[in-house]
């Protein structure tokens, strides 16, 4: 039987830098071609899959239905996940499930010894990587500069923040312009650019700089870094009431809206015809006549849903129903679906109670993975040998594998169990709306009601059948 290839790319890769991945699937075909591999699959994650890595989950689930004779390929080793650990699961599921590894990067790599070479530097990397973020916390405490100095200041002596004169005299102008004359973002903009004042690159200015430098503390005299906070650490350029109204005509701006349009008629965007399937509109029509008796002029309005395919394209009969009438018989139409659905809600079992809690299998995986970190750290220290480490983190992986397929069907029924009990309060609370409380409703409550419930609604000539929103 053909070895079967199966590709994993990753975009930026994990530990390490992957090629692009049109060089890794390059790289794969030539791989493939040169042994007579069949080619049978290929899965990426993007760079922005995070640790939800949705094409190794796809990869796995492909392995577990064809595990026999594959091989899957990566770039590197360290793609395979974020971290010595991520990469030693990911390497360890594979193999679980059947198949082996090969890494384009240096085929001849032993990768059990490889993921124990990684977990004995990793260690050093973080020992390291503490000790500098720790430096920089404590330089952060006593204010020092760390990074490039906001607009406005310098490193000074004792890398403290000092004022540029130059600078910060445009960062009072633009928090003037801001707060006293009243005008936008984008106008500041504007009038910097055109008064001839440049960024501190000498370019354009643009409205993220000049929101950015509004909503900055820094200007307060605060120093804010890796989560340290300082204040008065230095000269502030912005006196707190300027700040505060400057935030609070931001935050006004975000929140405010524009004026509402609803529509005059309640069922608007719900009624389909039942006899064509089309779309019902609602027409108003006005009427004017002259009385013979007195010669006086009268007027009358009439409102009423009709058949759209009648109206547009002339394909259907002429069904029509008056507006009012319409709109309480479908209020009472969906008070009855309503009800025969809050009684069927009730009536759903649960048959899942006895099986394990999310929370419960999240604290299994957790171990698992300790156990994983503790068998890394055995072999890293050489307590462990090679051949053992690989089959007991073999095992750990099929557990884990097994954990996964168990959280996953908790969470999904975790979460149908949660979106009955949230529909049925809704229901249960429309039902009130429609049943006690629908004259009080102004008319757009009324139509924000039924839309929540309803899909959709078929009209006929002599009843409606509404149809309601999962």
């Amino acid at each position: 039987m053909a070895v079967r290839a199966v590709g994993y790319f990753r975009e930026g890769g994990g530990q390490a830098d992957c090629a692009s991945l049109a060089d890794q699937n390059r790289r794969f075909l030539e791989f493939c071609r040169a042994r007579a591999y069949e080619v049978a699959a290929t899965f990426l994650d993007g760079a922005g899959a995070g640790g939800e890595r949705p094409g190794f989950r796809q990869l796995l689930d492909y392995l577990r239905r064809r595990p026999e004779n594959v091989v899957v390929v990566v770039d590197r080793l360290a793609c395979l996940g974020r971290d010595p650990r991520e990469v030693a699961r990911s390497y360890f599921q594979i193999v679980s499930l059947g198949a082996s590894v090969a890494c384009l990067s240096d085929e001849d790599e032993d990768a059990t010894a490889a993921i124990i070479a990684h977990w004995r530097a990793r260690d050093k990397r973080d020992r390291l990587s503490e000790r500098v973020r720790a430096a920089m916390r404590r330089k952060a405490v006593k204010g020092e500069v760390l990074g490039r100095p906001p607009y406005g200041y310098r490193a000074g002596l004792r890398h403290r923040l000092e004022v540029v004169p130059e600078e910060a005299a445009v960062v009072r102008y633009i928090f003037r312009m801001y707060t006293q004359e009243g005008l936008g973002i984008r106008l500041i903009a504007r009038r910097l650019n055109e008064e001839g004042y440049r960024t501190r690159r000498g370019g354009n200015w643009s409205m993220v700089t000049i929101r950015d430098i509004l909503r900055n503390r820094v200007y307060l005299g605060t120093y804010s870094r890796f989560g340290v906070r300082v204040p008065g650490s230095h000269q502030a350029l912005i006196a707190p009431d300027d700040f505060r109204k400057a935030q609070d005509r931001m935050a006004a701006r975000r929140t405010a809206g524009g004026p509402r349009t609803v529509s005059p008629f309640l069922l608007s965007g719900l009624l389909t015809c039942g006899a064509c399937g089309h779309r019902m509109i609602g027409v108003t029509r006005r009427q004017t006549w002259t009385r013979r008796s007195d010669g006086a002029s009268s007027s009358a309005q009439y409102r009423y849903y009709q058949c759209g395919s009648r109206t547009n394209q002339s394909v259907c009969a002429y069904h029509t129903r008056r507006a009012e009438q319409l709109d309480e018989e479908v209020r009472l139409a969906t008070i009855a679906a309503l009800e025969r659905a809050v009684a069927g809600d009730g009536a759903e079992e649960d048959h899942g109670d006895d099986l394990p809690s999310p929370t419960r299998l999240r604290g299994q995986l957790r171990n698992v993975d300790r156990e994983l970190d503790r068998l890394m750290e055995q072999a890293a220290a050489g307590r462990m040998s090679r051949e053992r480490f690989q089959a007991l983190s073999v095992e750990l992986a099929q557990r884990r594998l097994a954990l996964e397929e168990q959280l996953a069907a908790a969470e999904a029924r975790s979460r149908a169990r949660q979106a009955r009990v949230e529909r049925r309060e809704r229901r249960q609370e429309a039902l009130h709306q429609l049943r006690e409380c629908w004259e009080e409703l102004a008319f757009e409550d009324r139509q924000a009601v039924l839309r929540e419930m309803l899909a959709r609604v078929l009209v006929f000539d002599d009843r409606v059948e509404p149809v309601l929103r999962e």
